[in-house]
Protein backbone atom coordinates (compact mmCIF):
# COMPACT_ATOMS: atom_id res chain seq x y z
CA UNK A 1 0.00 0.00 0.00
CA UNK A 2 1.27 3.21 -0.91
CA UNK A 3 0.21 6.62 0.87
CA UNK A 4 0.51 10.40 -1.00
CA UNK A 5 -0.14 13.08 1.08
CA UNK A 6 -0.23 16.75 -0.93
CA UNK A 7 -0.23 20.37 0.25
CA UNK A 8 0.81 23.43 -0.16
CA UNK A 9 -2.63 24.60 -2.08
CA UNK A 10 -4.06 28.32 -1.27
CA UNK A 11 -6.07 30.91 -2.86
CA UNK A 12 -3.17 33.16 -4.95
CA UNK A 13 -3.66 36.34 -7.06
CA UNK A 14 -3.30 36.04 -10.77
CA UNK A 15 0.75 36.13 -11.59
CA UNK A 16 1.62 35.03 -7.80
CA UNK A 17 2.94 31.44 -7.25
CA UNK A 18 2.56 28.27 -5.36
CA UNK A 19 4.51 25.35 -4.21
CA UNK A 20 2.67 21.98 -3.46
CA UNK A 21 4.18 19.43 -2.18
CA UNK A 22 3.46 15.34 -2.44
CA UNK A 23 5.00 13.51 0.57
CA UNK A 24 5.43 9.41 -0.55
CA UNK A 25 5.13 6.51 1.82
CA UNK A 26 4.60 2.49 2.13
CA UNK A 27 6.92 1.10 -0.20
CA UNK A 28 10.59 0.93 -1.49
CA UNK A 29 10.31 3.67 -4.18
CA UNK A 30 12.31 2.60 -7.43
CA UNK A 31 12.30 3.52 -10.86
CA UNK A 32 8.81 5.12 -10.92
CA UNK A 33 7.20 8.10 -11.91
CA UNK A 34 5.61 11.01 -9.87
CA UNK A 35 2.95 12.85 -11.47
CA UNK A 36 0.46 16.02 -11.28
CA UNK A 37 -3.03 16.45 -12.54
CA UNK A 38 -5.99 18.55 -11.75
CA UNK A 39 -9.51 18.72 -12.06
CA UNK A 40 -11.47 22.00 -12.23
CA UNK A 41 -14.87 21.91 -11.76
CA UNK A 42 -17.20 20.53 -14.53
CA UNK A 43 -14.00 19.15 -16.56
CA UNK A 44 -11.86 15.92 -16.81
CA UNK A 45 -8.84 15.53 -14.24
CA UNK A 46 -6.11 16.66 -16.79
CA UNK A 47 -2.39 15.84 -16.80
CA UNK A 48 0.11 18.84 -14.98
CA UNK A 49 3.39 17.47 -15.04
CA UNK A 50 5.42 14.24 -14.01
CA UNK A 51 9.35 13.37 -13.14
CA UNK A 52 10.91 9.91 -13.03
CA UNK A 53 12.84 8.90 -10.42
CA UNK A 54 15.64 6.77 -12.45
CA UNK A 55 16.16 9.03 -15.12
CA UNK A 56 15.55 12.75 -13.75
CA UNK A 57 13.50 13.20 -16.65
CA UNK A 58 10.71 15.09 -16.76
CA UNK A 59 7.41 16.06 -18.95
CA UNK A 60 4.79 18.76 -19.13
CA UNK A 61 1.47 20.22 -20.37
CA UNK A 62 1.52 22.47 -22.88
CA UNK A 63 -0.17 24.87 -20.81
CA UNK A 64 2.13 24.67 -18.16
CA UNK A 65 5.47 24.74 -19.32
CA UNK A 66 7.61 27.15 -18.96
CA UNK A 67 5.67 28.45 -15.51
CA UNK A 68 5.54 25.12 -13.59
CA UNK A 69 8.47 23.20 -12.20
CA UNK A 70 8.77 19.69 -11.03
CA UNK A 71 11.16 18.07 -8.74
CA UNK A 72 11.90 15.52 -6.83
CA UNK A 73 13.84 14.69 -3.12
CA UNK A 74 14.10 11.45 -3.70
CA UNK A 75 15.92 11.01 0.41
CA UNK A 76 12.55 12.41 1.38
CA UNK A 77 10.23 10.64 -1.28
CA UNK A 78 9.03 14.19 -1.72
CA UNK A 79 7.51 15.23 -5.57
CA UNK A 80 7.16 19.02 -5.70
CA UNK A 81 5.10 21.57 -8.26
CA UNK A 82 6.71 25.16 -8.20
CA UNK A 83 3.97 27.02 -9.51
CA UNK A 84 4.70 30.60 -11.05
CA UNK A 85 2.86 33.07 -13.29
CA UNK A 86 -0.16 31.36 -12.10
CA UNK A 87 -3.57 31.85 -14.02
CA UNK A 88 -7.09 32.10 -13.31
CA UNK A 89 -7.50 29.43 -15.40
CA UNK A 90 -5.22 26.52 -13.31
CA UNK A 91 -7.42 26.77 -10.32
CA UNK A 92 -8.52 23.11 -9.50
CA UNK A 93 -7.96 20.25 -7.47
CA UNK A 94 -4.22 19.03 -7.57
CA UNK A 95 -3.74 15.52 -7.37
CA UNK A 96 -0.04 13.41 -7.31
CA UNK A 97 0.34 10.27 -8.31
CA UNK A 98 2.26 7.50 -8.79
CA UNK A 99 3.43 5.23 -11.21
CA UNK A 100 6.42 2.20 -12.18
CA UNK A 101 8.11 2.13 -15.06
CA UNK A 102 10.95 3.85 -17.24
CA UNK A 103 8.14 5.92 -19.36
CA UNK A 104 6.50 8.71 -18.19
CA UNK A 105 2.89 8.11 -18.09
CA UNK A 106 0.26 11.27 -19.33
CA UNK A 107 -2.89 9.40 -18.92
CA UNK A 108 -4.63 9.01 -15.52
CA UNK A 109 -5.63 5.09 -16.00
CA UNK A 110 -1.91 4.77 -16.10
CA UNK A 111 -1.32 5.76 -12.94
CA UNK A 112 -1.66 3.31 -10.13
CA UNK A 113 -1.86 5.38 -6.62
CA UNK A 114 -3.55 8.88 -5.51
CA UNK A 115 -3.42 11.28 -3.10
CA UNK A 116 -6.45 13.18 -1.71
CA UNK A 117 -6.08 16.30 -3.38
CA UNK A 118 -5.21 19.97 -2.35
CA UNK A 119 -6.92 23.36 -4.05
CA UNK A 120 -5.52 25.88 -5.78
CA UNK A 121 -7.79 28.57 -6.47
CA UNK A 122 -6.30 32.04 -8.60
CA UNK A 123 -8.32 35.22 -8.74
CA UNK A 124 -8.02 37.39 -10.96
Amino acid sequence: QVQLVESGGGLVQAGGSLRLSCAASGRTFSNYVMGWFRQAPGKEREFVAAISWSVGSTYYADSVKGRFTISIDNAKNTVYLQMNSLKPEDTGVYYCAVHWGLRIGVRSDEYTYWGQGTQVTVSS
